[in-house]
């Protein structure tokens, strides 16, 4: 993200759904969502909230809902993946011009009656797919006035870029509803529509006549009714602890591949996500690298920001695309989910996870930051002794300098809030607590224990 005050594509977003809260509908382009944590991990089910996560990941689970030419596969990694094909369709893909033939096989999950009624949902997903293969995830829901909405699209998604281009898809909307890039939303939530219910639907693709198979191991959604707020209530610290993540600036990457979202200047998602992925040990081999100018620092990050790249919202900020990115690694798992306050992000810490959050900011509102911005991306890796937010900033000048540390109080209501006044005087959209987590395929019980109590498993 640039470190200027500008509208970014998600802030495009967010003042278009303040817009149909006035009464348009008009679909805009979609980094800040629409309008749009005492100690160690607390054990048990998350208590009640503004957030439902639920994801589909056992061998159980794959053998419910509805299959159409998949199959599910038990082993350490439960997954699903296409068994006899369905048929057989053609995609013209908008980024290449190019018109191919597929197999293809859907798995539809049962019906998810969302714990709280919702006004936006994203879903996320992990998967292995390997030349010649890609996904398709929807999303159809239920609305609280007893309709349904349409099978939207929320994510077109393979881990390379030579079959197809991964993307989103705009100008998706029933009157009640859109899509903004990865994130369903309601269009007027001061009606008291919501959605109560939602299905997904997963439909994996590979090149006629062969055996290969994308492969999915989590498929999940996080459907909210963040209330409006300028300002949240102030947490109390409980947890002084860092964990050691890997430092690194997108700065410095200033002017490189500008075909990937105008250079490294707005790449603080990729350069996020490739920090806390190496934290659990994922590396790039020299030849995946191999691409990448040998000139320049840091490879893995441009790596990351093309490979978390949507070829639509033009670019590297979109959160499923970067979750399904960090589950490219071996062994590691990546959702994108909501919470509820700085004690979640403790309980995280506590256990070894570091997060990465989203949020928007005037430079006078975060001390020490020395910008403003209209949506970041930053790698939260602990709590001084103060209370206070240690995070790893990529919009810093250089690895070196890229641990900072904010104020408690002001950077928890820079990330939880709904509202905010920009540069203008307007006000437009806060992210409301948004956040990816990484973390392994397998957790230790005291991790399992952590991600729990945010409501992930």
């Amino acid at each position: 993200m640039s470190r200027a005050e500008q509208p970014s594509r998600r802030t495009v977003l967010a003042a278009a759904v303040v817009a149909a809260v006035a009464g348009s509908t008009a679909p805009a382009a979609a980094e800040t969502a629409p309008a749009v944590g005492a100690g160690g991990a607390r054990p048990g089910r998350a208590p009640a909230g503004p957030v439902d996560y639920r994801a589909w990941t056992t061998f159980r689970d794959w053998r419910g809902g509805t299959a159409q030419g998949t199959r599910a596969v038990a082993g350490a990694r439960p997954g699903v993946v296409i068994g006899a094909p369905a048929g057989t369709t053609d995609y013209a893909d908008p980024h290449t011009g190019t018109t191919a033939t597929w197999e293809y096989a859907t798995w539809t999950s049962p019906v998810h009656r969302l714990a709280v009624p919702s006004t936006e949902a994203i879903a996320s997903w992990n998967a292995h797919t390997p030349a010649g293969t890609w996904l398709q995830v929807e999303l159809k829901g239920s609305y609280s006035d007893g309709t349904d909405t349409p099978w939207y699209v929320m994510g077109r998604w393979a881990a390379g870029d030579q079959d197809i281009r991964r993307t989103s898809v705009d100008d998706q909307g029933d009157g009640k509803s859109s899509v903004w890039t990865d994130t369903f939303a309601i269009d007027d939530a001061s009606t008291g529509l919501r959605l109560v219910s939602y299905r997904l639907r997963l439909t994996l693709y590979r090149r006629p006549g062969t055996r290969t198979t994308p492969t999915v191991w989590r498929l999940g959604a996080m459907g909210s009714d963040i209330p409006d707020r300028f300002t949240v209530p102030a947490s109390t610290p409980g947890l002084a602890q860092e964990l050691l993540v890997p430092r690194y600036s997108q700065e410095i990457h200033k002017g490189q591949y500008p075909e990937y979202d105008n250079g490294g200047e707005a790449w603080c998602s990729p350069t996020s996500s490739q920090m806390i992925i190496e934290y659990w040990g994922g590396r790039l081999t020299e030849g995946q690298l191999a691409w990448v100018d040998p000139s320049y620092a840091d490879p893995q990050v441009c790596h990351a920001a093309r490979y978390t790249y949507d070829y639509q919202y033009a670019g590297c900020g979109n959160w499923p695309f970067n979750a399904a990115y960090a589950a490219t690694f071996k062994d590691l798992q990546g959702v994108v989910t909501r919470l509820r306050s700085l004690t979640d992000l403790e309980t995280l810490i506590a256990a070894g996870i570091p997060a990465i959050t989203s949020q928007s900011f005037l430079e006078k509102e975060l001390t020490g930051a020395g910008y403003g911005t209209s949506g970041h991306l930053m790698t939260v890796i602990g709590f001084t002794a103060d209370g206070d937010v240690i995070a790893n900033d990529p919009a810093s000048p250089s690895n070196e300098a890229v641990r900072r540390v904010y104020k408690r109080r002001e950077w928890e209501n820079i990330w939880l809030r709904t509202k905010r006044y920009n540069a203008s005087g307007k006000v437009v959209s806060g992210t409301g607590g948004v956040c990816y987590l990484y973390f392994p395929a397998n957790p230790s019980p005291r991790q399992r224990d952590a991600l729990a109590a945010v409501g992930v498993r």
